[in-house]
């Protein structure tokens, strides 16, 4: 792609921002944060290293907004979904397809998360991925706390395993996941529910 010289927009367009944010996701989640070169980016997108900061001041800021926006939109779902007074297994199914809407909808940025969330909590600048991650928590292990309590789920298996299996089982998707495949997020969704909540042995 040939180079382009962006630097008289000084105020890019949503449209062209957001194809640099999706561009930089790409190039983060592939080669991880810190080997990521602000030229890298740039290369990516067919433009001059220089003319990135027209449109953002720091590669800290990219990776800022690529996970908040990600975020920001996760919570809007689980927000309605939790806010519906929906049954414990109806709440499990309707947070599990939630997530992997998001994964359609933010595949690289769910694997950056993944990879950099542990060492990037730690700067002042991302302490929000602290508080989204206890929140998460908090949500889930409720959900299949209430389950237990109203024998919807077996009181047998232990609460923060059955969570962490849960919650490693969908996310990890973002792995190998790609937009426009041969099924919907929906249906991925679906399948995965069928074998976490009734397992793959057939019935006897």
């Amino acid at each position: 792609m040939p180079k382009q010289n962006d630097s008289k927009n000084v105020t890019p367009s949503p449209a062209r921002r957001g194809e640099l944010l999706a561009t930089a996701a790409e190039v983060f989640a592939a080669q991880g944060y810190n080997a990521t070169t602000v030229r890298k980016i740039a290369d990516e997108a067919g433009m001059l290293a220089g003319s990135l900061y027209y449109h953002f001041d720091s590669k800290e800021s990219i990776l800022d907004e690529i996970l908040s926006t990600f975020l920001d939109e996760l919570w809007q779902g689980y927000d309605e979904v939790l806010a519906a007074g929906l049954g414990p297994r109806e709440t499990i199914e309707a947070l599990v397809t939630e997530s992997f809407r998001e994964i359609d909808r933010h595949r690289a940025a769910v694997a950056i998360y993944q990879k950099e969330s542990r060492h990037l909590a730690k700067q002042e600048r991302f302490a929000y991925l602290v508080e989204s991650q206890q929140k998460f928590e908090k949500a889930w292990l409720g959900t299949l706390e209430r389950g237990v309590a109203a024998q919807v789920f077996r009181s047998d298996l232990d609460i923060r395993l059955t969570y962490r299996f849960v919650r490693d089982t969908v996310w990890v998707a973002a792995s190998w996941y790609r937009p426009g495949g041969q099924h919907s997020p929906e249906e991925i969704a679906r399948q995965y529910l069928s074998m976490v909540l009734d397992g793959i042995a057939v019935r006897t």
